[in-house]
């Protein structure tokens, strides 16, 4: 392995991954999914040119194992990564959700939430229909014109 590849598959190691934040995992996670991919890439590609020249899978399959064996170091390194950053990830949702009921709870307006007025009235969507567009009232009116050809094309056939 490289150089490179090395320093990769070390920051993947539980001590270094333990240290990241969720925006460090996910750049770590995109780093570890390209080298992966190339990987992987690299062997089919190899494994298939040597199926032709040796005019058999299986007699391909064992000159293909050191590119097998770092495609398969880099799915373990990316199965690590996506583990801690699924882990950081419901940390940080189940931080912004006791953030959100802790400001609901004080009856703060939260983050995102623009103050309003204690004595105005909630805005009530039910007492007015939502507005139709020009394109929703054209598309109506030309389901409702079509229904009423097809009605009359069956009426016209009912008085043969």
């Amino acid at each position: 392995m490289s150089d490179a590849e090395l320093v990769i598959l070390q920051e993947t190691e539980p001590p270094a991954l333990a240290e990241l934040d969720e925006d460090e995992l996910l750049d770590l996670h995109a780093r570890v999914r390209r080298a992966r991919n190339k990987h992987v890439g690299q062997y089919r590609r190899g494994a298939g040119t040597k199926v032709q020249t040796a005019r058999a899978r299986g007699a391909a399959y064992s000159r293909s194992q050191r590119a097998r064996d770092k495609a398969e170091v880099f799915e373990t390194a990316l199965a690590r990564v996506s583990t801690a950053l699924a882990k950081a990830a419901r940390r940080s949702a189940a931080d912004l959700k006791a953030e959100r009921l802790a400001a609901a709870r004080t009856g703060g307006t939260g983050p995102g939430r623009p103050e309003r007025a204690q004595d105005s009235p909630r805005p009530s969507t039910s007492d007015r229909p939502p507005a139709k567009s020009p394109a929703r009232m054209k598309r109506d009116a030309s389901s409702l014109a079509e229904g009423a050809r097809r009605q009359a094309r069956r009426d016209a056939r009912g008085q043969e």
